[in-house]
C-alpha cells in the first residue's frame, strides 16, 4: 500500500515525528554542554568579584587560582551574596548588587575597606543601550569613578550616590553622559543593596574589635576598628596605650586589661610607693 504524502494525516505525523527527534537532540546536547556552561558562568562570576577587587585581566586557571587566594567566605544576606576578601594584607567585603535599568536588569558587586569606603566597584547589565547605558559595564574609567567614595554616614546610612552634578565629592559620583535612567537604576541599585550590606559591613567591624580586644596590644597596629572605638573597643588595651589619661609607658600599660584597669593598678601602685 503506498503512502499518500499529500494527505493531511501523513503531514501531522510527520510533523510531530521531526519535532520530537528534534527535541530529543535538543535537550540531549543541552545537558552535555551543561557542566561546560555552569562552569563559565561560574568563572564569570569570580571574575566580577576580582574586578570589584581591581584584579583584572586574569583568564580561566589564573582566575581561579587568585579569587581561590583572596576570597576567605561567602553567605547569602537577605538574597544577596556578601563576601569576606583579603588584597594585600588589607581586610575588604564585597556585596553583591542586582536592580532594574532602563531595559532589564543590572548587577554588579562594591568592594568596601576597613574605612567604610569603596575599594573598587564593577557593574553589568542584560540589555542596555550600547555607547550609553552600557557604559556603566564596558568604561572601566566610571567604575574606578567610585573607588575611595565614602558609603556610609555615622548611623550606617547609605550616602553613596550617582547624581548629574556632583556637589559632594566625598559621597558622590557622575552619572554616565546620556544614560541618566540607567544611572538612576544604579543609584538605586546602591542604596537598596548596601543598605542590606550595611549590618554585614559593621558586624565585621565590631567581630574585629572584639577580636582585637581578646589578644589585646597584638592588634594595636589594625585600623578596622578606629571608628567604632567608642562603641565597641572602649576597654581595649589599644585604647589604653593611646590614652592621655594614663600617664604610664604602653609597654606597662598594655600589660593591663583595659584602660580603667591599666591606671587604677599604676595608681595604686604609686600610692603604695
Amino acid at each position: 500500500m503506498k503512502l499518500n504524502t499529500n494527505s493531511n494525516s501523513y503531514i501531522i505525523i510527520y510533523s510531530a515525528i521531526l519535532v520530537v527527534i528534534v527535541a530529543f537532540l535538543l535537550a540531549f546536547v543541552y545537558q552535555a554542554l551543561k557542566p561546560m556552561q555552569d562552569a563559565n558562568v561560574a568563572l564569570d562570576v569570580k571574575k566580577q568579584i576580582l574586578y570589584s577587587l581591581n584584579i583584572r585581566n586574569l583568564d580561566g586557571a589564573e582566575a581561579e587560582a587568585k579569587y581561590a587566594e583572596v576570597v576567605k567566605s561567602e553567605e547569602d544576606q537577605n538574597g544577596l551574596k556578601v563576601y569576606q576578601c583579603q588584597v594585600d594584607g588589607q581586610n575588604l567585603l564585597v556585596a553583591s548588587l542586582k536592580g532594574m535599568g532602563l531595559w532589564g536588569g543590572i548587577s554588579g558587586y562594591v568592594s568596601i575597606d576597613e574605612d567604610g569606603k569603596v575599594y573598587g566597584a564593577y557593574f553589568n547589565h542584560e540589555s542596555e543601550t550600547a555607547g550609553l547605558g552600557a557604559e556603566i559595564k564596558d568604561s572601566q574609567e566610571w567604575q574606578e569613578k567610585f573607588i575611595g567614595k565614602k558609603i556610609y554616614d555615622e548611623q550606617g546610612n547609605v550616602v553613596l550616590s550617582v547624581v548629574k552634578k556632583v556637589e559632594d565629592p566625598e559621597t558622590q559620583v557622575d552619572c554616565v553622559t546620556g544614560a541618566t535612567l540607567t544611572s538612576n537604576g544604579v543609584d538605586a541599585m546602591l542604596k537598596d543593596c548596601l543598605k542590606a550590606a550595611a549590618q554585614n559591613t559593621l558586624k565585621a567591624g565590631k567581630d574585629c574589635c572584639k577580636d582585637a580586644a581578646e589578644h589585646a596590644c597584638e592588634h594595636a597596629d589594625k585600623d578596622c576598628c578606629k571608628d567604632m572605638k567608642e562603641d565597641c573597643c572602649k576597654d581595649m588595651k589599644e585604647d589604653c596605650c593611646k590614652a592621655d589619661s594614663c600617664k604610664h609607658s604602653k609597654e606597662d600599660c598594655c600589660k593591663e586589661n583595659s584602660k580603667e584597669e591599666c591606671c587604677s593598678k599604676h595608681e595604686l601602685k604609686a600610692k603604695e610607693e
